[in-house]
């Protein structure tokens, strides 16, 4: 695995989505009960920015039409989704968020 420095776990609040760029890529930092996870953050319905989606339940919902993503699986939870996002391996090194894109 290649691991590469995202961003820092003070950066996010609990219950909150941040919005990240790599390499042209849009993805989402999420904390959610004091765990982290990276999705893409793109709606797989319509064109949609996850980071300004609402966080329970462990899922992000879309800010547009309440479509519904597992953060640990990426799984499509309800209409009108029903494709998968992705969903990236991260791991936290101290203060710093560091994820794994070689599957990406």
């Amino acid at each position: 695995m290649n691991w590469i420095k995202i961003s820092e776990t003070d950066a996010i609040d609990n219950e909150e989505s941040l919005a990240i760029e790599w390499e042209g890529k849009k993805l989402a930092l999420h904390k959610l009960d004091d765990e982290f996870y990276l999705t893409d953050n793109v709606c797989t319905h319509q064109y949609a920015l996850l980071s300004d989606g609402y966080l329970e339940d462990g899922c992000v919902e879309c800010p547009l039409h309440q479509a519904k993503f597992c953060l640990r699986t990426g799984k499509a939870m309800n209409a009108p989704a029903t494709v998968d996002i992705k969903v990236y391996p991260l791991r936290i090194e101290g203060s710093d968020i560091l994820a794994d894109f070689s599957q990406a």
